[in-house]
């Protein structure tokens, strides 16, 4: 093999190496056959280019592979793809409705059926019988059926 083949092998492999560092880390399967075609490259270098060259390829490879492991998994250029943020939202549990049967709201969405209808400063899904309300109109909770809120006309 020439060496021109085998700096293409030795150029991909640092450049699997660096798609799994710094833009698919985890996935293992992109730095083995960077790796791999390091390797290749590496043992190539010395079968064909001799003892000398193979060790420039050696070098050069676990020096370059060493930088680009080093300035990929710093905590502070990691830090640049994680998400740092925290969600403190949550989801009401209907399970543990503070809306009970016989409250009175208003709908703030058209119900045909479903919609969104306000209960003491709270907005709430709730679903008719099938008749459809207009916006604005006065509900009352009939039930609630497991994570469903029935509502019907009010007056």
């Amino acid at each position: 093999m020439d060496w021109l083949s085998i700096a293409a092998l030795l150029l991909f492999g640092l450049l699997f190496v660096v798609a799994e560092v710094v833009f698919i880390p985890g996935t293992t399967l992109v730095g083995l056959v960077g790796f791999g075609l390091l390797a290749a490259g590496i043992w190539l270098g010395y079968r064909d280019l001799g003892t000398s060259a193979g060790h420039v390829a050696l070098g050069l490879s676990v020096v370059l592979v060493s930088l680009i492991l080093y300035i990929g998994l710093r905590p502070k250029n990691l830090a640049k793809m994680a998400l740092t943020n925290v969600n403190y939202a949550r989801v009401h549990d209907i399970r543990h409705p503070d809306v009970q049967p016989g409250a009175t709201g208003r709908a703030i969405s058209a119900l045909r059926p479903a919609g969104t209808a306000l209960f003491h400063d709270d907005r709430r899904e709730v679903v008719t019988r099938g008749e459809f309300l207009p916006v604005g109109t006065s509900v009352r909770v009939l039930r609630i059926e497991q994570n469903r809120i029935v509502v019907e006309q009010a007056g």
